[in-house]
């Protein structure tokens, strides 16, 4: 490489545990849960250009499916009792890595801190783009970036979606968060842009992940369905030749048999323990 050209940076990452630390998985554990005798729970499916909400209790698997054609879904995870704990994107893609395969777990925000959920199946991980597919750097699309870019309003994105499928629970657009985009290819080009590229996905592959706090889930199927299409710009196409490119997901959740939890010792995370929790920050330590 020459001298004046880009570094790359081999530096270990930046947070790191020690051997059985917080970041470091069990993964036959997590083998063991994925491999279990699982009964089907529930199962809906999330039509083109929609969203959908369900439940996942702590000990369950949630299975996200391509069914028809290639699609992307927008993914939100809360709490289902507190959803003041929701799914930290930002931190998820310090501790883990920027785009999320198996192993990889959604983290939640302060003053929580807790895994919620491990991915436990990636049928997309053996891609050859699998270090870029279901991306954590870029967030859902919503109807406020579209105006600000065409001058005019849709209400099918991915924000809107999310925020009609979740008014059931008694949220709101404020409770919407950053996503995990399920099996979309995205990444940084040449310019450190973010682009967005054709999802790899087919009819069979899956995403599952483990259940570890009881979820409240919101997926939206977005508006770009396989995103091989420009949504915006010079070379935007228009909504018909998009819509031509959108497909449904299919969404499965499983009871796990509790004698696998049981015996690979699993049991629900506990939130973090810091001292200073409460809003107090070791106030009362420091005076």
């Amino acid at each position: 490489m020459s001298e004046t050209g880009p570094r790359r940076y081999t530096r270990p990452a930046a947070y790191r545990s020690p051997a059985g630390g917080a970041l470091d998985v069990d993964t036959g554990r997590y083998d063991a849960i994925a491999s279990a005798e699982r009964t089907p729970r529930s199962m809906l499916t999330v039509p083109v250009r929609s969203g959908a909400a369900w439940e996942a209790p702590a000990g369950s698997i949630v299975r996200i499916s391509s069914v028809e054609g290639p699609q992307v879904g927008d993914l939100n995870l809360w709490n289902l009792h507190d959803p003041r704990e929701r799914f930290w994107a930002a931190r998820t893609r310090q501790l883990q890595r920027s785009s999320m395969t198996t192993y990889d777990r959604f983290w939640s925000t302060l003053p929580f801190l807790r895994p919620m959920a491990t991915v436990v199946t990636d049928t997309l991980a053996g891609h050859r783009d699998a270090e870029v597919i279901h991306d954590l750097l870029g967030t859902r699309c919503d109807p406020y970036v579209n105006r600000m870019l065409t001058g005019e309003d849709f209400d099918r994105h991915c924000h809107s979606n999310l925020v009609r499928a979740v008014r059931e629970y008694g949220l709101t657009e404020y409770d919407v968060h950053d996503v995990l985009n399920v099996f979309q290819l995205a990444g940084l080009n040449e310019d450190r842009q973010y682009f967005m590229d054709s999802c790899p996905a087919r009819p069979g592959d899956c995403f599952e992940f483990f259940a570890e706090i009881d979820l409240l889930c919101a997926l939206s199927t977005c508006p770009g369905g396989d995103l091989s299409l420009h949504m915006w710009g010079p070379e935007a196409a228009s909504e018909a030749e998009q819509l031509e490119h959108c497909h449904p997901l299919q969404v499965e959740v499983f009871d796990v048999d509790a004698e696998t939890l049981t015996s690979v010792g699993w049991d629900r995370p506990t939130r973090a323990q810091y001292r200073g929790a409460a809003g107090l920050h070791g106030l009362q330590q420091l005076q």
